[in-house]
């Protein structure tokens, strides 16, 4: 039988019904909004991370606007964008030696 959401269902498990990728959704999710709200050129606050995941209808544990918001403070994403795209891939490592 197939189970429907019900009242006492927690927002961790409505999440996970409702939005199927993989690792910490809650975290994924406000990584998006902040990806979103950076390329809006609007502020990454927790009030604004929390209207785009409502209007997505994603639910996250209530901490988790805060903590991302409080993580960008005061960093430029868009360096930090530009850090991972422009990083050396995987690791060679140095050749040796000589005799």
């Amino acid at each position: 039988s197939s189970r429907g959401l019900t009242d006492s269902a927690t927002p961790t498990q409505r999440t996970r019904e409702h939005m199927a990728i993989g690792g910490n959704s809650n975290e994924l999710a406000c990584v998006y909004a902040a990806l979103i709200l950076h390329d809006d050129g609007l502020e990454i606050s927790s009030d604004n991370i929390a209207l785009i995941l409502k209007a997505a209808k994603i639910e996250v544990e209530p901490y988790w606007p805060t903590l991302f918001a409080k993580l960008c403070k005061g960093k430029n994403v868009g360096d930090m964008l530009s850090a991972v795209g422009s990083a050396p891939a995987g690791g060679g490592g140095g050749g040796g030696g000589g005799g």
